[in-house]
């Protein structure tokens, strides 16, 4: 069993109540707009983490964080994007993909709106942790917490922390 900690729009801030939420994690994902090398440094240097570059992310992060990532944990196929949208409308082009990836979860960010949800179009879930940052007009600060064994996706938590 893998308990996932799933950021993301931080913006070059995270919270200490975010931190420590994400402390019980064995991985963190951080699905873009981390805001700095150094805050992404910071994060991997607590767990393993797994991330991309979103639209705000200068050149020295997207130097080290793709646009993409795609991985397997437990058995469980992932696909990590920032601009990702949600089922109906997905950002131009990932159709295609997920019908060439078959990604078991789709993580994305952008939004800043917290959403989970099932996919039947293209059998995935879905997966946004809205924006754990202070930037943007969300009324509500978010990150998500999950577990995966083998192909088991359960015990999802919400920290939701006021702007």
């Amino acid at each position: 069993m893998t308990t996932i900690g799933l950021i993301s729009d931080t913006h070059n801030h995270i919270d200490d109540r975010h931190l420590e939420f994400l402390g019980s994690c064995d991985m963190i994902w951080h699905a873009g707009d981390i805001g700095s090398v150094a805050l992404a440094d910071q994060l991997a240097a607590m767990k393993p983490m797994v991330a991309v570059y979103g639209n705000i992310d200068d050149y020295d992060t997207r130097l080290q964080y793709p646009e993409f990532q795609i991985f397997t944990i437990e058995g469980i196929k992932v696909m990590m994007t920032h601009i990702g949208g949600y089922p109906g409308k997905y950002a131009r082009g990932l159709g295609a993909r997920f019908l060439e990836e078959k990604p078991d979860i789709f993580v994305c960010g952008h939004s800043h709106i917290l959403r989970v949800m099932y996919d039947q179009k293209y059998n995935f879930l879905l997966m946004n942790p809205g924006a754990a940052g202070q930037y943007g007009q969300q009324p509500k600060r978010t990150a998500i917490r999950f577990k995966i064994s083998g192909k088991d996706i359960s015990d999802l938590e919400i920290c939701e922390l006021p702007r």
